[in-house]
């Protein structure tokens, strides 16, 4: 008489446990150290040409080995970061890729149009799929149609003659 019980209650314990709201992917910090996306390395110590050049020190401030992901990423971008003004502007360098990257327009409220059509297709493609025994990668699954091969897509320009830089092979583990 016990065993049946017993049996009954884990299937109960598992049957309710499946019914928690989850998230797509859990991002969240399980510990309590520091986050590894907040720590930026320094850049390397470098002997400068003229110690008279140097700028005063400045407590609170900012060092010359310290990272400026801004300045770095419009520097990987192929722009100008110390023609960047401080106002936010676009400097006149950069006019040429901002037109070209506006070509099509843009929406003022682009981002609040994505995050409300993704809402929508999120609740419908949610529908079937509440309820799991074992975890699964949910983002994975609803979002797999519109994954991109990067394979095809790599053999595709290839056919139509699209010059496209070597990539490693396809693993098939």
């Amino acid at each position: 008489m016990r065993l049946p019980l017993v049996i009954l209650g884990l299937i109960g314990a598992v049957a309710v446990s499946g019914c928690v709201q989850k998230e797509l992917r859990d991002i969240r910090a399980t510990g309590t150290g520091p986050d590894e996306f907040l720590v930026l390395p320094p850049k390397p110590l470098t002997e400068p040409a003229d110690y008279s050049a140097l700028p005063a020190p400045t407590p609170g401030g900012s060092n010359l080995t310290d990272a400026n992901p801004q300045a770095e990423a419009i520097a990987a971008l192929g722009g100008k970061p110390a023609a960047a003004e401080p106002t936010g502007a676009i400097p006149s360098g950069d006019a040429g890729l901002v037109t070209a990257s506006s070509r099509y327009g843009v929406a003022a409220n682009v981002r609040q149009t994505l995050a409300a059509e993704d809402a929508k297709f999120l609740k419908r493609k949610r529908r079937g799929g509440k309820i799991k025994i074992a975890p699964v990668d949910r983002y994975e699954q609803i979002y797999s149609k519109q994954t991109l091969d990067p394979f095809a897509a790599n053999a595709a320009f290839r056919r139509a003659g699209v010059a496209t830089p070597s990539a490693p092979p396809r693993n098939e583990d």
